[in-house]
């Protein structure tokens, strides 16, 4: 695609991240659930440990999608792997093929680091992203299900710890 642009995000990306980000959860119908700042973003992505990367897809010069990313490891493979938590392109670029060339260029991360997969999740309604993914040919683990321990409940387990 010639008027499209793949390249690793840089710090001064991020307020075009952080506004990815806040599309992404209006999409997702978690309007009020970004609590991510500026500032969280450059000390993970950019910090002393950054703990995670991040791609900018420019089409025709202007941000139109990210994914952001970050590693992963099975102790069943005995190797890490690509974990993809966001994927978005802007809804005025969809239909271009950023997002497959977004996904194309994590698994060629992928191969080129060793990695023998690339994980993400998808929401069960998004039936138009999970079309693009099987049509990859990614396929859905409809065995395994998301636990997520957090806020308080985390901190309540948390301070049973006799460690």
């Amino acid at each position: 695609m010639e008027n499209l642009n793949i390249r690793p995000a840089t710090p001064a990306d991020i307020p075009t991240i952080l506004h990815f980000i806040r599309e992404l959860a209006i999409y997702e119908r978690e309007p009020d659930a970004v609590l991510a700042t500026e500032a969280d973003l450059l000390r993970d992505g950019w910090g002393s440990t950054p703990r995670f990367t991040a791609l900018i897809a420019d089409y025709e010069n202007c941000p139109a999608g990210f994914a952001l990313y970050f590693t992963s490891y099975s102790t069943w493979r005995g190797h890490h792997g690509i974990r993809l938590e966001d994927l978005y392109v802007t809804p005025a670029q969809r239909g271009k093929g950023i997002g497959r060339a977004l996904l194309a260029k994590l698994a060629a991360i992928a191969v080129a680091d060793g990695c023998p997969r690339l994980e993400w999740d998808v929401l069960d309604w998004n039936i138009d992203a999970i079309a693009v993914y099987e049509k990859i040919g990614a396929r859905i683990l409809t065995e395994w299900r998301i636990m997520r321990l957090a806020d308080e409940p985390l901190k309540a387990l948390a301070s049973t710890s006799p460690f």
